[in-house]
């Protein structure tokens, strides 16, 4: 995420400009997984309607090429690591927002999943599972 490059809206894939909506809608302070993100568009599509659906890695891939627009920083790993190569700008941004973090016993910070992970509805709670 470290070019930030704003898309050409004509030039936007369908299905990237999904997962862009949806970082879009992610609260300060809460985050969704590459993998929760691919669900909630799939929960959306019709399976005749020929918009492709796609899973994390597809998820991943449009983030990592469109997503300079958007809150990139709240589209995450499941297992909570910051992004490799954008740690301390992910960080700066999850400091300002309240997003909830913790510190492994190598003090390395992670995002604390249980409590930041947004379950998708206005004012939802972090879901149970990681």
């Amino acid at each position: 995420m470290s070019e930030h490059r704003t898309p050409d809206p004509a030039a936007l894939p369908e299905y990237a400009e999904r997962v862009l909506e949806v970082a879009e809608l992610i609260p300060a302070g809460r985050v969704m997984t590459y993998g929760d993100v691919a669900e909630w568009l799939a929960s959306e599509t019709e399976p005749q309607d020929g918009r492709g659906v796609g899973g994390p890695r597809q998820v991943g891939r449009a983030m990592a090429l469109y997503g300079g627009a958007v809150p990139w920083w709240r589209v995450v790993r499941s297992d909570g690591v910051l992004l490799p190569g954008s740690e301390r700008s992910a960080l700066e941004h999850y400091r300002t927002e309240g997003t909830a973090l913790r510190t492994t016993g190598a003090g390395e910070y992670r995002l604390d999943m249980r409590r930041a992970r947004w379950d998708g509805t206005p004012g939802g709670r972090a879901e149970a599972h990681t």
